[in-house]
């Protein structure tokens, strides 16, 4: 009876205790009752980022996706940069259908957190799943495929952010006169391909005898193909915001005189903009660098060729254009290469006075360099780049790549100090992996400086982490460096005693006494 009245008045342990106990069952697979001590440790810190996650992806196993997207929205509330979160959130959407909306928060992750895996793989199976549920006409069979085809229903309610956005003129408020050719054309410019796709779920609509029949799973016909419709609607409004066909007509005969002079002609160079940016990255995120590369270079000399006043923001999109190929080069091996095209990309960023894109440059300058094996020019960039970092997150892995710099050029003062700034901002993000490779490296600037005790507690703090993670290898690695650091400790006593047996002669009585201690007594 106690029992049950402690229950119902809410939790009965701490919070730690319950996040270790969901942790352990999520493991297990007893999604259920991992769900029920997310939700009890939330009762106790209701905003805890880690915990919404943790307790979305409970939901997202159980199938409740709506749930699993609260949660990750949650967890983003108060910082809009937790990669956890914006993963979580990309598949929920994912989960719910909405393919478009997820490949954006998996773009948006992997640039944020570019070395991790989870976010090439969304983004590389976000794109198959947009291109396998809509397709091509000949890839549409109703009565093969049924309510699959469409899983999407949710209508777009905001326009998404992007972190090079390619601004465009706003439409005028006015509403043009109804002229249904016109609208038509217009449809069709926006939706492309998928304006096939949308005359023939119309021709579908049309069959009364189809339209009543039932999926093996009850059903209705029309209805699939009317949210199937809904959902191309609610698409040609979403591009007619993102990308306007014209803002004014006399524009629209300016644009088309200047794109018959050039070589290259894209009916609107907003959409080519932006198809050729998803392109270029979708390219680099499969590993396909020389392919991303040639297409990042053929769209800078498009873009150099426009007007302002064709393309605003221009300066701003060469420079993010000369990033791309960078990178591209960069994982070519080019590194000179890489280099000058970072370089170019920090000289618009600075001319312009555009502070996002000179962190970037700073940031990619700073990673050639340390991959040439040139530190101390990557410490002086990312050094110049500390004041522009805002987030917690960045700053870890800031300090952690400067730390390591120092390591390798054994300054282990400068690299402990460092990997101890490393600590701390990933204690402020709350990102355990980013904790365990911060210990680590403090861990390995005090072997180096012989502090042998400070680097234990610090390898154990991180072989904590790593268990929290479930990385063996890391494990592994860290409990070698443990039993290094504890021989080092015995060493270091030895030849403490060792050291003070050798002072005691000296006291009075001459080195004859010190060897005859290390006679044989027998």
């Amino acid at each position: 009876m106690a029992e049950e009245a402690e229950g119902e008045q809410g939790p009965r342990t701490t919070f730690t205790n319950y996040m270790a106990e969901g942790e352990l069952l999520y493991q297990k697979g007893e999604f259920n009752k991992a769900l029920e001590c997310f939700t009890n440790a939330l009762l106790l810190q209701p905003t805890e980022k880690n915990c919404l996650v943790s307790r979305s992806k409970c939901y997202l196993k159980l199938g409740n996706s709506e749930n699993a997207l609260r949660d990750a929205e949650a967890s983003l509330q108060d910082e809009k940069d937790f990669f956890k979160g914006l993963y979580q959130k990309a598949e929920a959407l994912y989960a719910m259908g909405d393919f478009e909306f997820a490949l954006v928060f998996y773009h948006r992750g992997y640039k944020l957190r570019p070395e991790q895996q989870e976010f090439r793989l969304g983004i590389q199976k976000a794109q198959e799943a947009i291109e396998n549920s809509v397709g091509t006409p000949s890839s549409v069979k109703l009565e093969n495929k049924g309510e699959a085809l469409f899983l999407s229903r949710q209508a777009e309610i905001k326009r998404t952010k992007q972190k090079v956005q390619v601004k465009v003129a706003k439409k005028d408020s006015k509403k043009q006169k109804d002229d249904p050719v016109r609208s038509q054309k217009t449809v069709r410019q926006l939706l492309g391909e998928l304006y096939n796709d949308k005359e023939y779920l119309e021709a579908l609509l049309k069959d009364e005898a189809l339209v009543k029949e039932n999926t093996r799973s009850g059903i209705k016909l029309q209805d699939l193909i009317m949210n199937g419709i809904t959902y191309l609607d609610t698409r040609t409004e979403f591009w007619r915001q993102q990308k306007p066909i014209y803002a004014r007509e006399r524009d629209r005969k300016l644009m088309q005189q200047k794109w018959n002079r050039e070589k290259f002609r894209p009916s609107d160079p907003s959409q080519y903009i932006l198809k050729n940016l998803e392109e270029i990255d979708r390219l680099l995120s499969r590993g396909n660098s020389d392919a991303s590369c040639k297409k990042a270079q053929q769209v800078l000399k498009n873009v150099q060729n426009w007007s302002e006043d064709e393309v605003p923001n221009k300066q701003e999109l060469i420079g993010n254009l000369h990033s791309c190929i960078g990178n591209a080069q960069m994982d070519m091996g080019q590194m000179e290469a890489a280099l000058q095209s970072h370089k170019k990309d920090l000289e618009i960023a600075n001319e312009f006075d555009l502070l996002e894109a000179k962190s970037r440059a700073l940031d990619n300058i700073g990673r050639v360099y340390a991959r040439i094996g040139k530190f101390k020019e990557a410490i002086k960039v990312w050094e110049d780049k500390i004041p522009l970092v805002t987030s917690s997150l960045e700053k870890t892995w800031l300090f952690h790549e400067i730390g390591r710099c120092y390591l390798e050029l054994d300054m282990t003062d400068e690299a402990k100090d460092y990997g101890e700034k490393s600590q701390q901002a990933a204690e402020d993000s709350e990102d355990t992996e980013w904790q365990l490779n911060a210990s680590v490296l403090v861990a390995q600037a005090e072997v180096r400086l012989k502090d042998y005790r400070s680097a234990v507690t610090n390898f154990e703090k991180a072989l904590e982490k790593a268990k929290m993670l479930h990385n063996e290898d890391a494990e592994q690695a860290i409990i070698n460096a443990l039993k290094d650091a504890n021989r080092g400790i015995v060493q270091q006593a030895t030849s403490h005693q060792n050291g003070e047996m050798k002072e005691v002669p000296t006291s009075g009585e001459g080195t004859d006494a010190g060897d005859k201690e290390n006679e044989d007594p027998n």
